[in-house]
């Protein structure tokens, strides 16, 4: 489906009268038609936190924030398969790159929910260092994306657990 800016700003206003008090309202870098909506949501809804998704790039981040959303939801893939074949990046580049991306989005004010993409192919070890790097950072709430739908109910609970167990600070999971 692809709606609008006037039809994405429709569906926006309905959640925030039912009350919804998160929106991810979209992906402001991908299309000019995707900025104007996330731009148009930002401004019209009042009573829920505005959303923007952004990679760790300081260009979609900036995007973001022109777009004016109180909120950024970063993300990088931190699976061994995708570091390799999608980000050509080691996992010390991935490190690096989120928390600069998390310095970045919370030095211009922003709220910062972060996502490991493919959380539940990665290395469970690296992934909480990558959580707690994060953190450390400022981010203010931590994403486990199941990006490719191999994860069971039984091991995501356990995965959720792990990462509350190894990952310190103050952050919503």
């Amino acid at each position: 489906v692809a709606l609008k800016p006037e039809g994405k700003l429709a569906i926006a206003l309905k959640l925030e009268e039912l009350g919804v008090n998160s929106i991810e309202a979209g992906f402001p870098i991908v299309s000019e038609g995707e900025f104007r909506a996330v731009k148009a949501i930002a401004r019209e809804v009042d009573n829920a936190e505005v959303i923007a998704l952004a990679r760790t790039r300081r260009e979609d981040i900036d995007r973001a924030i022109d777009a004016g959303v109180e909120a950024v939801h970063v993300f990088i893939a931190t699976s061994d398969i995708h570091m390799k074949y999608k980000l050509r990046m080691s996992r010390e580049e991935v490190v690096e790159t989120a928390v600069n991306a998390i310095n970045y989005a919370k030095s211009h004010g922003l709220t910062v929910e972060f996502s490991a993409e493919d959380a539940t192919r990665s290395d469970t070890n690296f992934l909480t260092r990558v959580f707690q790097e994060v953190v450390n950072a400022g981010a203010d709430r931590l994403d486990i994306a199941d990006t490719v739908g191999v994860m069971w109910p039984s091991k995501i609970a356990w995965l959720v657990r792990f990462v509350k167990e190894n990952v310190r600070g103050n952050y919503l999971l």
